[in-house]
């Protein structure tokens, strides 16, 4: 399984009155890690616009877990990975990790649509990027 991780450092305005994150945030920072996952996979958005049948992949569906608040200041790393390949469906799970341990879990469902925004079949050379080796064998 094919995981990205990226540093986030907690800014003032993603903070609430008790100076905690200010729980939308972390979906905005989820759909941010999505994105970065496919760029350190090689599939930057821009190119996948131009290079594919590609209107996007929204989400259908987003949660959250919350175990340990973050505060202003903080350095959070987010591990990203697709843990499931449906047709034109996947999902992500991201962690969130503090020195203390695992402060967040946030889990996606995306569907890839074609140009004409309707759900489409994700290219197999895409998927095949996301798994490894063992994984790739047993797909075929």
């Amino acid at each position: 399984m094919f995981v990205n991780q990226r540093t986030i450092r907690i800014e003032w305005g993603d903070c609430d009155p008790a100076g905690i994150v200010f729980f939308p945030r972390y979906f905005a920072y989820f759909d941010a890690c999505t994105m970065s996952l496919f760029e350190a996979a090689g599939f930057p958005k821009q190119e996948l616009f131009r290079d594919h049948d590609f209107g996007g992949f929204p989400m259908v569906d987003i949660s959250a877990k919350f175990y340990i608040p973050s505060r202003f200041g903080d350095d959070l790393i987010f591990e990203s990975a697709v843990t499931r390949w449906g047709r034109s469906s996947f999902n992500v799970h991201h962690k969130v990790l503090r020195p203390e341990g695992l402060s967040v879990e946030g889990f996606e469902t995306r569907v890839w649509t074609g140009k004409n925004f309707k759900g489409v079949a994700t290219p197999d050379a895409i998927v095949s990027k996301f798994l490894s080796p063992e994984e790739r064998t047993l797909a075929s």
